[in-house]
């Protein structure tokens, strides 16, 4: 293994970069700016049994140091992603890829796990019980123990692929439900996804998003993502993958020093599409400069002993 690689659930990555789902697509229009194979992976669109249009727009709000988003999981279905999208990323991106799946329903959880699990580019089911956007699902499933525990127990029982379990931060008590995700037979955990926020226009007096309230991500979250990265990797034994406002190299090795073995990077993506290579590019610099050989080294090193 090199300076940069990682090994997450037992693949190995060539770094411990990772594009967040709903930021990077499926992959293949960044393929058109650079060559995505210097990723450890990315996470691909949120993807559900039917296809969804989303939330009715607008669903984009600005911040200060970050932004707002109600999109809604919007995705052609898992279907159309199995017969056309992973065939047409795999003309450009030869590694195992990670599918983010969401549902409203424990069946529908079951039947999109069970059909990528047939899929060999599917090397990681990324379970996401966080999204804040959509009503009946999402983060339904995030804030509670046993509702989180009855996802990961009704996927594993049709897949053997590793499943990362993504977390709402919207919750009184991360660590108790990351607990029940790996009792439940989750192999890693990803958190956190964004924050609850809302924003008023001035001139109409009405929220700014036609959902009212939407995820709110960007540099501005990193603290608590950090935070929470921490106490979850004290409290479980399976790997973390951590992200919030990850938008540097800097901010990788923090977050590794919390605890994450790889890191995904969101928001930053969607202001600037060369976000994820040049972290990537930055990173053996930004290292020796900390004087870190290898960094795989450093995950949970920044724990209190």
């Amino acid at each position: 293994m090199g300076r940069l690689n990682v090994r997450l659930c037992g693949i190995e990555l060539d770094n411990p970069v990772i594009p967040a789902s709903g930021t990077f697509g499926f992959g293949y229009e960044f393929a058109q700016l650079y060559d995505i194979n210097c990723l450890g992976t990315f996470s691909f669109k949120g993807t559900t049994r039917e296809r969804r249009f989303g939330n009715p727009t607008p669903r984009i709000a600005e911040c200060t140091a970050g932004m707002i988003n109600a999109v809604g999981l919007q995705n052609p279905g898992v279907d159309e992603v199995i017969g056309k999208e992973l065939p047409q990323l795999k003309k450009v991106f030869h590694k195992p890829v990670m599918a983010n799946i969401s549902g409203f329903s424990l069946e529908e959880y079951r039947e999109v796990a069970e059909k990528l699990e047939a899929v060999d580019q599917i090397g990681w089911l990324e379970v996401n019980i966080s999204c804040p956007n959509v009503h009946g699902g999402g983060m339904t499933f995030g804030t509670q123990p046993d509702a989180a525990a009855s996802v990961v127990k009704a996927v594993r029982e049709v897949t053997k692929k590793p499943l990362i379990v993504k977390l709402s931060p919207n919750v009184t008590d991360i660590v108790a439900i990351a607990k029940s995700c790996e009792d439940a037979g989750a192999d890693g955990i990803s958190l956190i996804n964004t924050l609850l926020g809302m924003r008023m226009d001035l001139r109409t007096k009405r929220p700014v998003i036609a959902n009212v309230m939407g995820g709110f991500s960007g540099p501005a979250i990193l603290p608590v993502a950090l935070r929470m990265v921490y106490q979850v990797y004290a409290a479980v034994k399976i790997p973390v993958v951590g992200m919030g406002g990850v938008s540097s190299a800097e901010d990788v090795i923090e977050m590794m020093l919390c605890g994450a073995t790889a890191v995904e990077v969101g928001a930053a993506n969607l202001v600037n599409p060369f976000a994820c290579r040049d972290i990537i590019r930055d990173l053996p610099a930004v290292m020796d400069r900390y004087g870190i050989d290898i960094l795989e080294e450093i995950i949970g090193g920044g724990h209190l002993k």
